[in-house]
């Protein structure tokens, strides 16, 4: 079973970074995409950005520029640099770990970003 802990989200100005962690228990993140999403108070969760397991990544246009997913495959953990926060990247971020070929996708439960002034 895999499970997966958000940190890092916090409050911050605009203009200001954050660098959210994921930490991945359980076998096999090497094969896993990796992914951040967030969800704004009233609004869907969306995609914020995705990692494969060789370092592809894809993001959204809203962040595109500013945001950065990486991973670390020896420490189990996938991670999202947040530079030039603006208010409406307000949202509860959560990781994503999906391995479509098996059928497996986890969700972690959670970190809170707002950004203000």
């Amino acid at each position: 079973q895999v499970q997966l802990v958000e940190s890092g989200g916090g409050l911050v100005q605009p203009g200001g970074s954050l660098r959210l962690s994921c930490a991945f228990s359980g076998r096999f993140f090497s094969v896993y995409v990796m992914g951040w999403y967030r969800q704004a108070p009233g609004k869907q969760r969306e995609l914020v950005a995705t990692i494969t397991s060789v370092g592809t990544t894809k993001s959204s246009d809203s962040v595109k520029g500013r945001f950065t997913i990486s991973r670390d495959n020896t420490k189990n953990t996938v991670y999202l640099q947040m530079n030039s926060l603006k208010p409406e990247d307000t949202a509860v971020y959560y990781c994503n770990a999906d391995d479509t070929f098996h059928g497996e996708n986890y969700w972690g439960k959670g970190t809170l970003v707002t950004v203000s002034s």
